[in-house]
């Protein structure tokens, strides 16, 4: 008995040594062929942007938290301004206490300065200044919170079912969730919606008033045909980065989020453009994402089958069916579900003339004049942005969130103590956006304290001359349920 037992262990080891071999013979790893077990953060996802045929997909409909990815959004509403003409890259935007006061990556920008709608524009695909981002966001919305309520509503209209955003950088809140494919339907939105600002997406420095600002998108660089677009990270999404590629007739988007180090995420970006781009077709379709929804209905989307197989189907299909191929496969049933009655179902071609009707005119809320911001309003000019000295406190990395030196400051106001600085910042985010006007000049930031054998970041904001503007915030800051208390720093 014993013996036959031996003989099966040594079988098992057998078979154990034979996986691992044809594994590495497949150009595989265990990490890979374990997938989401081994990197629970992972999401991956291609797609040939000509056609809409999905390349590549692992957890592309598992939320995910888009970290500095935001700032594609963020920068999507800006275009959409520049278009339509309530705003010019001449335009000048100022600079709130709230804004300067957001944490790494940033340019560091002094609260009462300005910042053109173009020194923006490069600052997010560049430094991934959170700063900016608010910048941008309280002068297209009058606030940051108003800005992500509309960047949630365009989302919708052009298929990010499942991206709800709320703040205009990717800085840590545990509401703000996105997929893989809706980043992939941004990606492709952008390039399809605005080609004269897309190529914003491919710079690889810039000057800001003196200063170098160098793209954090690593792989511009190392796949040949890469235009953009956007890296992010925060600890709790990793590494993401979309990537565009067009070359030789081809066009891809690709997302890659939850990687473990920059490096390995743009390795493995590199390696899925290596191995699907060849696969892509010089064959344009036509658009894939809606410019405009039809009612409340999205008729266009990004397709949710894949990844294909590696023979290509013969193109023998009629442009009706190609196109509704592309389109998803209910692009019907999504007209049917129109209060507009219709004597039949849309397919094909009729299916993408209906996504891509133009909308009626609607009232919109009239857009900030920058001639009427204050203090510009009585008459005082607002001067440029100024960089402290001194480097980033973040300078590799995009949207991730570095506790400060506590700034200088007589009173504070502590309201948490979380054993991660993530959570801290993200709590003192919250508190800031919901109580508002006595925290305008607040700036949060945390401190380290060890209690035993553990760890604790303190939530504070500093900013207060006196003992009882500290006390006027907290009063405010119990007003809305939080605890809180005073102290001299």
């Amino acid at each position: 008995m014993r013996s036959q037992f031996d003989g099966l262990k040594t079988a098992a080891r057998k078979l154990t040594r034979m996986f691992v071999i044809a594994a590495m013979g497949a150009g595989l790893s265990l990490t890979h062929a374990v997938g989401a077990d081994a990197n629970p953060k992972y999401a991956g996802f291609v797609i040939d942007a000509n056609n809409g045929q999905v390349l590549y997909s692992e957890n592309a409909d598992a939320p995910r938290y888009p970290a500095s990815l935001t700032k594609m959004m963020t920068l999507y509403m800006t275009f959409d301004a520049l278009k339509s003409g309530r705003a010019s890259l001449g335009s000048r935007m100022p600079v709130s206490a709230y804004a300067a006061g957001r944490p790494p990556s940033k340019l560091g920008l002094k609260t009462g300065s300005t910042l053109t709608v173009e020194e923006g524009i490069y600052a997010l695909v560049t430094k991934s200044a959170n700063d900016a981002s608010v910048v941008m966001a309280e002068f297209l919305a009058g606030s940051e919170s108003s800005f992500a309520e509309q960047m949630t509503a365009k989302a919708r209209r052009i298929g990010m079912r499942a991206t709800t955003f709320r703040n205009a950088n990717g800085l840590p809140d545990s509401a703000q969730r996105t997929t893989a494919r809706d980043m992939a339907t941004l990606g492709i939105a952008l390039r399809e919606h605005f080609p004269e600002y897309y190529k914003y997406f491919s710079t690889r420095s810039y000057s800001f008033r003196g200063r170098r600002l160098g793209n954090h998108n690593r792989v511009l660089g190392r796949f040949q045909g890469t235009d953009g677009i956007k890296t992010g990270y925060i600890n709790a999404s990793g590494f993401n980065l979309v990537s565009s590629v067009v070359r030789d007739g081809k066009s891809v988007v690709a997302v890659v989020m939850g990687g473990r180090s920059g490096r390995s995420r743009d390795d493995h970006m590199v390696k899925l453009l290596n191995r699907y781009f060849p696969k892509a077709s010089t064959r344009d379709t036509g658009p894939l994402v809606a410019s405009r929804a039809v009612g409340n209905v999205v008729v266009a989307e990004l397709p949710k089958r894949g990844p294909i197989p590696d023979s290509r189907p013969v193109i023998s299909a009629s442009i009706d069916e190609r196109i509704a191929l592309a389109y998803g496969s209910e692009p019907a049933a999504a007209i049917a579900r129109l209060p507009e009655p219709r004597s039949r179902p849309l397919l094909g071609r009729d299916a993408l003339r209906a996504a891509l009707v133009q909308e009626r005119p609607a009232t919109r809320t009239p857009f900030p004049d920058p001639s009427r911001s204050i203090p510009a309003a009585f008459g005082i000019p607002l001067p440029p942005a100024a960089i402290p000295g001194g480097k980033d406190l973040d300078p590799t990395t995009t949207g991730s969130v570095v506790a400060s030196a506590a700034p200088a400051s007589p009173w504070v106001v502590q309201i948490a103590a979380t054993p991660g600085a993530e959570q801290a910042m993200a709590i003192l985010g919250e508190a800031k956006n919901k109580v508002g006007g006595p925290l305008s000049s607040a700036v949060p930031f945390t401190e380290t304290v060890k209690s035993g054998s553990q760890t604790l970041h303190r939530a504070r904001f500093a900013g207060f001359s006196t003992k009882d503007q500290a006390r006027s915030a907290c009063a405010a800051l119990k007003r809305d349920a939080y605890n809180c208390y005073v102290v001299a720093n």
